[in-house]
């Protein structure tokens, strides 16, 4: 009976009042739990049992930091919604172009007519046409080199030398373009000598490559024109480059499933290539039978071929530097259409390849 009664009088001792530190997550365990003792015996509980007993100290603990704060359950995802239902009798939705199209086939109408207005009447108004194109031009494109590159290629040796350079390839044909591309060419080094040499390199590289490629290249199309039935050959040109361009856009957009350059232009298709090059080529059979004096339809279908390619790799071309300058387009001139160099995109390396087909077809004159 006494050993009892020191028994119970050490185990009272032993255990103190409150809850004993040290449980999990800083919580309280006591004697209480089941298990534990006041001589230290390790709790064998279940697994599951104790996790609950941890879960219930941690909750009545409170947050373990100072910014845990209770999380609201999250919501159960929401029921997918189901697609629009088409009304009986209205017609399908189909896709949109990126670009305002009644803007853009109006100024293209527009500027259709001019173009043909100056082409048929004086031969003298349609090469005052290109050379003003030209300018501005080049405008766009050393304007978009100094904001975006800070590449400062001096304007108006380039403008003058390019407009000349059109009047050149006209009057003298293309010995006078290639002389008047050289002269264009060392004004552009010499104009740039008198800022100073900071970036000397730079600038006129850029200048010589905008002569070869806006003046030098439309100078094909003044060389087009001097032939006796230059101006059938020009609106050749020029029917062959818009048919392409419609063809690869119309197909495209339809069927366009394989990407021909993500990496240029992302809204390239083999698809659309592959109608521009079937418009186009029915497009140049038709034109060298009826308009161009001794052309046949089977070299209408070669000429169309070499203008659609041409054609696609030109706008690829920009599509190129357009990314480089990070722009969208190189101006806003056009409505619908951008700057001049947008629509020359594809007229400028497709110039050179027509007028060369048309020379060993039926000759330059």
């Amino acid at each position: 009976m006494p050993r009892r009664h020191v028994f119970l009088r050490s185990a009272s001792v032993s255990r103190p009042a409150g809850p004993l530190p040290g449980g999990p997550y800083g919580g309280p365990r006591d004697a209480a739990v089941p298990g534990h003792t006041a001589r230290g015996a390790v709790d064998r509980r279940p697994p599951e049992d104790e996790a609950a007993g941890l879960e219930a100290g941690r909750l009545q603990a409170g947050p373990l930091f100072r910014d845990e704060t209770q999380q609201e359950p999250m919501p159960p995802n929401p029921a997918p919604q189901p697609a629009p239902q088409q009304e009986p009798g209205e017609p399908p939705q189909k896709k949109r172009a990126g670009r305002d199209l009644r803007a853009a086939i109006g100024v293209g109408v527009g500027l259709g007519a001019v173009v043909v207005a100056a082409l048929f009447v004086v031969k003298a108004v349609f090469v005052g046409v290109i050379a003003a194109a030209v300018v501005v031009g080049l405008w766009e494109l050393t304007s978009r080199l100094d904001e975006k590159k800070g590449i400062r290629a001096p304007i108006v040796p380039l403008a003058v030398g390019g407009a000349m350079m059109v009047v050149a390839g006209y009057v003298w044909g293309p010995q006078g373009a290639w002389l008047a591309m050289a002269l264009t060419a060392l004004a552009v080094l010499v104009w740039r000598m008198a800022q100073p040499p900071d970036g000397y390199l730079r600038d006129v590289t850029a200048g010589v490559f905008a002569v070869f490629y806006v003046p030098f290249l439309a100078t094909f199309v003044a060389l087009l024109l001097t032939a006796h039935d230059g101006p059938w050959r020009v609106l050749t040109f020029i029917i062959l480059t818009v048919i392409s361009d419609t063809g690869a856009y119309a197909v495209g957009w339809r069927f366009g499933s394989h990407k021909l350059a993500p990496r240029i232009s992302p809204g390239k298709t083999r698809e659309g290539l592959a109608g521009a090059i079937a418009f186009a080529m029915a497009a140049g059979a038709l034109c060298m039978h009826f308009l161009v004096d001794g052309g046949l339809w089977w070299q209408g279908l070669l000429l169309g071929l070499g203008a659609a390619v041409s054609a696609t790799l030109g706008d690829l071309g920009e599509s190129m530097i357009k990314r480089d300058l990070g722009i969208k387009d190189m101006g806003t001139l056009l409505p619908g259409h951008g700057g001049i160099m947008d629509r020359l995109d594809s007229l400028l390396p497709t110039a050179p390849v027509v007028w060369l087909l048309m020379v060993v077809f039926v000759g330059s004159h």
